[in-house]
């Protein structure tokens, strides 16, 4: 375990205990928010971020020494295990790499080598190896035996040459050498399937394509990994051009490492042919298998990474707060569905307009939503952005047009997820009562309200803000989602009378039990008076509560503190702070000019350090405070509804959908999201998008391009770009061209010498006597 906190520590940049720490509280069940909020003293103050990366490298590395332990038991047990080997696996620092030394020992059907070395041809496969100067059809003639399945000196050969490459094949040196030499001097090449053309057109970027294996971004590997599960490509793992009678890097590089260099001797053509077959036949398939593996692992975390970060920025966007709201669900032949809901997010009323085709009942549609405003005081006009959404939003400007009486304001929101949760059990539990299809309008809704409070209830991975989710893990995308979501309704806090059971189950320590058993309790008994009320929830216990109670929020409750981010377990520091001043603490909370003139180390015990009491007074000064932006709308432009309605050079005004590693998607209302590409982002260079932008920011952008056929465009937010002209910076979707790079040579440096007593093959031989034991 010491091992792992120092790697823990040295990849943070923190001091190995508090790594120890962090990994003690995780291991006694505390979450993260907890840790991250109320344990600073214990861990050196790491924050949430950290502490993440912490939980999933603990995962790995303790994964990593339980498959240590397994092997080193196997190997003992096999009798195989020598001190060298045992060094090595325990110097191990990847999977990849434990797996390589594992190889030779791995229990495995019988192959062409095995067969060889059981009809005797392991000595002339020695000999020839050992003493290139020997005939290799001499020495073969001697094995010759068809008893033992040998019929010829062909057949002889074949099997001692099986026998070389397979034991080259297992030795770990190699495989590392090899697999270092590719990751920095293959390119991926794809090429597309014949016939394929017109079916995979969407992946005509890769029909032709080339790029260096070390510098392809996730989001291009990940499309070739579709396209190639799709059959529309074929996708290999090339270094430089085969030229006939030239040999291949990889080969030379073989050569180098078992001490073979070609002197027109007897057995270099023999050993040449071993070289080759030993690339060919067994290194290069496991290795571009190996290596397309991690690629496409590393891809996944990518996309996962910028997948987790949009859902954060979207979760923790500006709510428009407690105002009583109209959602309207956009349709066209089957109507736009209406729900009213009050300030608390609670369903007043329900409707269905047809102000389009077929029905085209507009002036009926106006008089049927001022009729519901009205009724209902409502402020807020939410409109989802789906089919219809641009013509419903004409209807909602004509709303407040012909009655400013009603005082509205229009939103646009996302409605990504919206139907996933009007089918879902939660939303059957709420409204069981209500039609499917008008659940839908409650959630759009109340996602102008409150996009947090709402958003929980939708699966992440249905609310659409990454990029190719579908192809990736979907367990390690679930994982990362839902630390998100903790992350974020942690930061936030709920109000634990009002927060839903989706809402709360998020909270740290709880789970979908409890929560539905706070809300029960809360129905039966009233709201809860403080925050020690909730101890009598049922298998809501003193740890749970400790985990949670920070985090919950009793508004206007018997104690003013439940309703901050002060935890219960240092209310006796605000208590202690209130005495030194003779003050009531009511008359703390808010007091910025008399907080700001403590000093936090005054107030600090052996139980909380200066981090804990200066985030107290942080909070007294502003309680519960909300770390969401303030609320903004963007204004789309008059006119402009569809692909047809846009004209190069137009600025628009827009909202920020998605950000991908290759640039941003913003909606300008038109039922396509446009693309700013990351060279389009800022006059200055951007390395990632998200320097610049984040999911929900508005945005002002210029039309670049516009392809109607593919429902492409392509929008800048440099307003100085000319439409039409390549933007500069920007990268061509392909990669690199082909035959386009050059391949060092191998490193020439600490080379075996080219004489049988070569170290790194007679450790081969050793190794593989050990087998034969």
């Amino acid at each position: 375990m010491d091992s792992i906190n120092q790697r823990i520590a040295e990849e943070l940049g923190v001091r190995p205990q508090q790594v120890a720490a962090a990994v003690a509280l995780l291991d006694e069940g505390s979450t993260v928010p907890f840790i991250a909020r109320y344990r600073k003293e214990v861990t050196g103050s790491l924050d949430d971020t950290q502490l993440r990366h912490l939980e999933e490298r603990l995962r790995y590395l303790r994964e990593l020494e339980d498959r240590r332990t397994a092997i080193l038991a196997s190997i003992e047990e096999q009798g195989k295990l020598t001190p060298e080997l045992a060094r090595d696996i325990a110097q191990a620092d990847t999977k990849v790499r434990l797996e390589d030394l594992y190889l030779p020992y791995k229990t495995k059907r019988r192959t062409k080598g095995q067969i060889a070395l059981e009809a005797g041809l392991g000595p002339l496969a020695e000999a020839l190896f050992a003493n290139p100067t020997l005939s290799p059809e001499t020495e073969a003639a001697a094995f010759v035996d068809a008893d033992k399945g040998i019929a010829d000196v062909k057949a002889a050969l074949e099997g001692a040459k099986y026998i070389l490459m397979e034991r080259m094949a297992e030795d770990a040196a190699l495989l590392e050498k090899a697999r270092t030499f590719l990751k920095q001097e293959s390119t991926l090449s794809a090429r597309v399937v014949a016939g394929k053309e017109q079916e995979g057109a969407k992946f005509s970027d890769y029909f032709e394509y080339d790029e260096p294996l070390h510098s392809l971004p996730s989001h291009r590997a990940l499309a070739v990994f579709r396209a190639r599960n799709e059959g529309i490509i074929s996708a290999t793992l090339k270094v430089g051009e085969e030229l006939p009678g030239t040999q291949h890097p990889c080969e030379t590089l073989i050569a180098q490492h078992i001490g073979f260099k070609p002197q027109e001797r007897a057995g270099d053509k023999w050993l040449s042919e071993v070289v080759r077959w030993t690339w060919k036949v067994k290194l290069y398939t496991h290795l571009e298998t190996d290596l397309l593996g991690e690629l496409r692992d590393k891809a996944e975390e990518e996309a996962i990474r910028v997948f987790a970060s949009n859902l954060h920025d979207l979760l923790l966007a500006a709510p428009a707060g407690p105002r009583a709201t109209l959602g309207l669900d956009p349709g066209l032949r089957t109507g736009v569905k209406v729900a009213v809901v009050d300030s608390t997010g609670k369903l007043l009323d329900t409707s269905t307009i047809y102000p389009h085709a077929p029905r085209n009942q507009w002036d009926q549609s106006i008089a049927e939503l001022a009729k519901l405003c009205a009724k209902h005081q409502v402020d807020l006009v939410s409109i989802g952005n789906g089919t219809a959404s641009r013509e419903t939003d004409k209807l909602a400007a004509e709303l407040i047009k012909k009655h400013p009486e009603l005082k509205l304001t229009k939103i646009m929101v996302s409605e990504a997820g919206a139907s996933v949760y009007s089918a879902s059990e939660l939303a059957a539990k709420e409204f069981p009562e209500l039609d499917v299809s008008l659940r839908g309008a409650v959630s759009i809704a109340r996602r102008l309200q409150d996009p947090l409070a709402e958003l929980v209830k939708i699966d992440p991975k249905s609310i659409g803000v990454g990029q190719y989710q579908h192809d990736v893990s979907q367990v390690k995308l679930a994982r990362s989602l839902d630390a998100v979501v903790e992350d974020c309704v942690n930061a936030v806090g709920v109000d634990v009378n009002t927060a839903s059971s989706a809402l709360l189950s998020r909270i740290s320590g709880l789970n979908q039990t409890l929560a539905q058993n706070i809300v029960a309790f809360r129905d039966a008994n009233g709201a809860f008076p403080n925050r020690a009320a909730l101890k009598k929830v049922p298998r809501l216990g003193e740890k749970t509560f400790e985990q949670a109670a920070g985090f919950l929020r009793v508004m206007k409750g018997d104690n003013p503190l439940d309703a901050s981010a002060v935890h219960p377990e240092a209310y006796p520091v605000v208590k202690r702070i209130a005495e030194s001043s003779q003050r009531d603490i009511r008359s703390l909370i808010g007091d910025s000019s008399f907080l700001r003139q403590l000093d936090p180390k005054q107030f600090t015990d052996e139980h909380f350090g200066l981090p804990t009491v200066t985030d107290i007074l942080k909070e007294l000064d502003k309680p519960g405070r909300d770390p969401r932006p303030e609320f903004k709308t963007a204004s789309f432009q008059d006119g402009v509804e569809t692909l047809a309605d846009l004209k190069l050079g137009m600025q628009l005004e827009g909202v920020v959908t998605n950000v991908t590693n290759f640039g941003a998607f913003v909606d300008i209302g038109v039922h396509q999201d446009g693309l700013v590409h990351i060279s389009a982002l800022s006059e200055k260079f951007v390395k990632d998008p998200r320097e610049v932008v984040k999911a929900g920011d508005i945005v002002k952008v210029k039309v670049m391009e516009v392809d109607i056929p593919r429902k492409r465009i392509a929008l800048s937010m440099r307003m100085g770009d000319t439409p039409g002209e390549k933007i500069e910076g920007a990268k061509p979707s392909g990669g690199a061209k082909r035959n386009e790079r050059s391949v060092r040579p191998i490193p020439q440096a600490n080379t075996p010498a080219a004489t049988p007593a070569n170290p790194a093959m007679a450790a081969l031989f050793a190794n593989a006597k050990q087998l034969r034991k």
